[in-house]
């Protein structure tokens, strides 16, 4: 077939992950007959791509050729536009979130917090004091306190009571 006789077409990448083969969408709307409505039609090419330098979501121009393999019949002419990937991975963003616990009723119990006191969470031994959090407006406690004031201290740990039954 003469050059200037062949067709040539424009599609996105849908699938890029076998060797020297790549699959190009070509979508266009057309009107139903009788009804007027919209239909959306698709066409799926096989596309020759010997530098597997493709990916998924390209703008790619595509050219008809001989058959090179079973369902192979077009090649790929050039790639117009790169599809823009974050560089970020989803496991970095999930690694930065802050797990906001929510709040619980006030009780009337001992303890329980019915004066919009400050709670804040207890700490471990390598957790630092900016990591405690107050509870009711979610801001970080001990950044504003004197240093004389260090929740550490109110804490007590199972293992420094020494009434306690594991102990004895």
């Amino acid at each position: 077939m003469a050059r200037s006789m062949r067709k040539v077409r424009t599609g996105s990448v849908v699938r890029a992950g076998r060797e020297k083969t790549t699959v190009v969408e070509m979508v266009w709307k057309q009107r139903h007959r009788i009804y007027g409505k919209q239909m959306r039609r698709v066409a799926r090419f096989q596309v020759h791509d010997p530098d597997n330098q493709c990916r998924l979501g390209d703008v790619v121009r595509i050219e008809e050729t001989r058959p090179i393999s079973k369902t192979k019949h077009w090649r790929l002419l050039e790639i117009l536009q790169r599809r823009q990937v974050a560089d970020v991975a989803p496991s970095e963003l999930e690694s930065d979130a802050v797990i906001v616990e929510p709040q619980t009723a006030p009780t009337d119990a001992p303890g329980g917090n019915i004066n919009g006191a400050e709670s804040t969470v207890a700490l471990t031994d390598d957790e630092t004091e900016e990591s405690s959090v107050d509870m009711d407006s979610g801001r970080p406690v001990g950044s504003d306190q004197d240093d004389e004031e260090n929740p550490k201290d109110d804490i007590a740990l199972a293992g420094d009571n020494p009434d306690s039954e594991d102990s004895r």
